[in-house]
């Protein structure tokens, strides 16, 4: 499994299996893309191999970083101290997205009233473990 960035600058690979992949409505990250939505899979953190430029980082808040291209801004992962297995990454970045469709919706409840996605995955009001 490989990605990158807009530029090319910044390449990833990873010889590991998805743990899981979907839709993210909250508000942060519909902001920091500047998109109604995004999609992310999660990978082991160690199972994650960087080339050419290092990813800068922003920590957007308490315990929350986000990688990104310095060089055309492309958002690349997601890091959270809430999840000390895997690091998030932007489907987005895979050089085959359609490979790897989400299974879910997190934070739905956040969701933009205008955009109706008409699959029939799982929604989660937040995320997938605190819908308990």
């Amino acid at each position: 499994m490989r990605g990158h960035c807009h530029c090319g600058a910044v390449h990833w690979e990873s010889q590991a299996e998805a743990a899981w992949s979907c839709y993210c409505h909250c508000a942060d990250c519909r902001r920091n893309c500047a998109a109604p939505v995004t999609a992310f899979f999660g990978l082991p953190h160690e199972s994650v191999a960087w080339s050419g430029s290092e990813p800068q980082i922003y920590n957007s808040s308490t315990g929350v970083e986000r990688l990104f291209c310095s060089a055309c801004g492309t958002q690349m992962a997601y890091r959270t101290a809430r999840d000390t297995v895997n690091i998030h990454m932007y489907t987005a970045t895979l050089e085959c997205p359609g490979e790897l469709p989400p299974k879910f919706h997190v934070f739905h409840s956040d969701h933009v009233s205008w955009l109706e996605l008409k699959d029939r995955l799982p929604r989660y009001g937040r995320g997938r473990d605190q819908d308990a």
